[in-house]
């Protein structure tokens, strides 16, 4: 039986991002569609699914590296910010996006908090493992 370490990360997320929008506690807020995900963004994100995209992505993240807060996670989804005249910088990204998704994680049972971060729970294993073994 195949591990979420097993599978190509885009299609575990797809997977894991359909059964998260079957679960209730998980919701798109009404402002999501009109930020940008980070200040290294020129627009707002224009996909419809995006919120259990990266919903799916932060589960897969804690699965993978284990224990993380919310700036490392900001690193990590943060980009390249462009400058005309100088090199460009590495900015990260929104922190409220993710910290509003780690919160219906963790209202849902996927994720749980601890003191220097937010750790996989064992139902966001079993979910994962889950979308991993089917194909």
């Amino acid at each position: 039986m195949p591990s979420a370490l097993d599978v190509s990360p885009d299609a575990l997320i797809t997977r894991v991002a359909a059964e998260l929008k079957k679960t209730e506690a998980i919701k798109t807020p009404d402002w999501v569609l009109g930020v940008k995900s980070g200040s290294h963004n020129e627009r707002p994100v224009a996909e419809e699914d995006f919120w259990f995209t990266r919903c799916a992505s932060l589960l897969r993240t804690l699965y993978i590296h284990g224990n993380k807060g919310v700036r490392r996670l900001r690193h990590k989804y943060g980009g390249r910010q462009r400058h005309v005249v100088h090199s460009p910088h590495h900015k990260p990204g929104g922190g409220k996006i993710i910290r509003v998704a780690l919160q219906q994680l963790e209202k849902a049972g996927l994720v749980k908090k601890e003191k220097t971060g937010r750790v996989i729970a064992p139902a966001g294993l079993a979910l994962l493992d889950k979308a991993a073994a089917n194909k």
